[in-house]
Protein backbone atom coordinates (compact mmCIF):
# COMPACT_ATOMS: atom_id res chain seq x y z
CA UNK A 1 0.00 0.00 0.00
CA UNK A 2 2.96 2.29 0.75
CA UNK A 3 3.99 1.67 -2.50
CA UNK A 4 1.06 3.16 -4.38
CA UNK A 5 0.70 6.47 -1.88
CA UNK A 6 4.78 7.23 -2.91
CA UNK A 7 3.69 6.43 -6.63
CA UNK A 8 0.75 8.99 -6.53
CA UNK A 9 2.68 11.50 -5.00
CA UNK A 10 5.25 10.76 -7.76
CA UNK A 11 2.66 11.45 -10.31
CA UNK A 12 1.20 14.17 -8.45
CA UNK A 13 4.68 16.23 -8.58
CA UNK A 14 5.24 14.82 -12.39
CA UNK A 15 2.28 16.64 -13.30
CA UNK A 16 3.31 19.48 -11.42
CA UNK A 17 7.02 19.79 -13.11
CA UNK A 18 4.68 18.77 -16.78
CA UNK A 19 2.70 22.26 -16.14
CA UNK A 20 5.43 24.21 -15.04
CA UNK A 21 7.11 22.81 -18.43
CA UNK A 22 4.65 23.55 -20.94
CA UNK A 23 4.68 27.21 -19.51
CA UNK A 24 8.36 27.29 -20.17
CA UNK A 25 7.42 26.08 -23.49
CA UNK A 26 4.52 28.93 -23.94
CA UNK A 27 6.70 31.89 -22.84
CA UNK A 28 9.55 30.82 -24.83
CA UNK A 29 10.38 33.23 -27.64
CA UNK A 30 12.96 32.01 -30.95
CA UNK A 31 14.41 33.75 -33.82
CA UNK A 32 14.69 31.98 -37.03
CA UNK A 33 17.05 34.16 -39.67
CA UNK A 34 17.63 33.20 -43.51
CA UNK A 35 19.58 34.75 -45.91
CA UNK A 36 22.31 35.67 -43.97
CA UNK A 37 19.90 37.68 -41.48
CA UNK A 38 17.93 39.66 -44.72
CA UNK A 39 14.73 37.69 -42.78
CA UNK A 40 13.98 37.18 -39.54
CA UNK A 41 11.12 34.98 -37.79
CA UNK A 42 9.85 35.21 -34.31
CA UNK A 43 8.01 31.99 -33.06
CA UNK A 44 6.52 31.51 -29.76
CA UNK A 45 7.12 28.09 -28.03
CA UNK A 46 3.91 26.67 -29.42
CA UNK A 47 5.29 27.57 -33.04
CA UNK A 48 3.55 30.56 -33.55
CA UNK A 49 4.74 33.74 -35.10
CA UNK A 50 5.24 36.69 -33.45
CA UNK A 51 7.09 38.73 -35.66
CA UNK A 52 8.33 38.82 -39.08
CA UNK A 53 11.11 41.51 -39.73
CA UNK A 54 12.28 42.09 -43.51
CA UNK A 55 15.38 44.08 -44.72
CA UNK A 56 14.28 46.54 -46.84
CA UNK A 57 16.79 45.84 -49.53
CA UNK A 58 14.35 42.90 -50.31
CA UNK A 59 11.91 44.95 -51.48
CA UNK A 60 12.22 44.50 -55.11
CA UNK A 61 9.51 43.46 -57.75
CA UNK A 62 11.47 41.31 -59.59
CA UNK A 63 12.51 39.33 -56.14
CA UNK A 64 9.08 38.27 -54.75
CA UNK A 65 9.73 34.74 -54.82
CA UNK A 66 13.10 34.89 -53.29
CA UNK A 67 11.53 36.88 -50.63
CA UNK A 68 8.62 34.34 -50.53
CA UNK A 69 11.43 31.37 -50.09
CA UNK A 70 13.50 33.35 -47.23
CA UNK A 71 10.56 33.78 -45.03
CA UNK A 72 9.91 29.91 -45.29
CA UNK A 73 13.23 29.24 -44.84
CA UNK A 74 13.33 31.69 -41.82
CA UNK A 75 10.66 30.22 -39.86
CA UNK A 76 11.60 26.50 -40.49
CA UNK A 77 14.97 27.70 -38.11
CA UNK A 78 12.48 29.24 -35.81
CA UNK A 79 10.85 26.38 -35.24
CA UNK A 80 13.70 24.00 -35.47
CA UNK A 81 14.90 25.36 -32.69
CA UNK A 82 12.01 25.84 -30.91
CA UNK A 83 11.81 22.25 -31.28
CA UNK A 84 15.00 21.26 -30.21
CA UNK A 85 14.75 23.80 -27.14
CA UNK A 86 10.60 21.57 -26.20
CA UNK A 87 12.86 18.62 -26.55
CA UNK A 88 15.99 19.15 -24.26
CA UNK A 89 13.41 20.84 -21.56
CA UNK A 90 11.41 17.27 -21.80
CA UNK A 91 14.55 15.16 -22.11
CA UNK A 92 15.92 16.87 -19.08
CA UNK A 93 12.28 16.49 -16.94
CA UNK A 94 11.46 12.72 -17.92
CA UNK A 95 15.26 11.80 -16.97
CA UNK A 96 15.53 8.31 -15.92
CA UNK A 97 11.63 7.56 -16.28
CA UNK A 98 10.98 4.40 -18.28
CA UNK A 99 8.92 6.07 -20.88
CA UNK A 100 9.20 4.34 -24.42
CA UNK A 101 11.02 5.52 -27.25
CA UNK A 102 9.74 8.34 -29.39
CA UNK A 103 6.68 9.44 -27.22
CA UNK A 104 6.76 12.85 -26.99
CA UNK A 105 5.99 14.91 -24.08
CA UNK A 106 4.05 17.42 -23.16
CA UNK A 107 0.73 15.55 -24.44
Amino acid sequence: MRDIIGMMGKVKEMQAKMEKLQAEIAALEVDGTAGGGLVTVRLDGKGHMKSLKIDPSLFKEDDVEILEDLIVAAHKDAKEKADAVQAEKTRELTAGLPIPPGMKLPF
